[in-house]
């Protein structure tokens, strides 16, 4: 298939080994920043943060996150140009929503009479809420939205990435406590440019189930 998203997403993988001596530009970066604002969240609830980890001191900060665990990640931090922390809010109250709606209707997506009525929709985030006032499954459910949409947006930039889940949450919330007040992060994404020799990943094969294996079309 020819389509440039096909071909956007054929060419996508997860690097396994990154080139330090190069780095995503401010420009391609600022690209990927408004693609993530931009993203998708269930009521337009935006319950994000996203912490762009690029200098060499915040790069320390998140090396020294792997001190417990998950090591197998701990080497593409330093080698790679920008990690991203994709944070979610524990808590999603009703104020929170109410910036929401006033940006919306800072926008002119709303007027300040539909307001009020505008509040109906977040009876979907106190539905799920759980039994001790949070949010969480809900909220970090979010993030991936995002994060498939930063994926492709660096697809087409050309950039490669290395998502991870294997980031230890509460390690990173003591290091980043500042920056994570109540949000929590439980994937990462590391961007860059793969090693040209030493990325095994880059010259495999993409292979994914058969279409008729996960479409089902009635």
């Amino acid at each position: 298939m020819k389509d440039a998203i096909i071909q956007d997403l054929q060419q996508r993988y997860t690097a396994k080994k990154y080139d330090p001596s190069k780095r995503v530009s401010q420009q391609d970066l600022a690209i990927l920043i408004e693609a993530l604002r931009l993203s998708a969240s269930s009521i337009n609830s935006q319950p994000w943060k996203f912490i762009v980890i690029e200098s060499e001191q915040a790069k320390q900060r998140m090396h020294d996150s792997f001190a417990n665990m998950y090591q197998f990640n701990q080497h593409h931090i330093k080698a790679c140009s920008h990690v991203i922390l994709f944070a979610h809010k524990m808590e999603y109250t009703r104020a929170d929503y109410e910036g929401v709606i006033n940006k919306g209707i800072q926008d002119k997506r709303l007027t300040e009479a539909q307001k009020e009525a505008a509040f109906a929709v977040y009876a979907f985030a106190e539905a799920n809420k759980d039994a001790n006032g949070q949010h969480s499954a809900w909220t970090k459910s979010q993030t991936y939205l995002a994060l498939g949409n930063a994926l492709h947006t660096l697809a087409r930039l050309h950039i490669d990435s290395t998502p991870m889940e294997g980031v230890d949450t509460q390690l990173l919330n003591e290091i980043f406590a500042d920056e994570l007040a109540g949000y929590e992060c439980h994937v990462a994404l590391a961007i860059g440019y793969h090693h040209e020799s030493e990325d095994y990943n880059a010259a495999l094969p993409k292979s994914r189930k058969a279409l008729e294996e996960v479409v089902t079309v009635l």
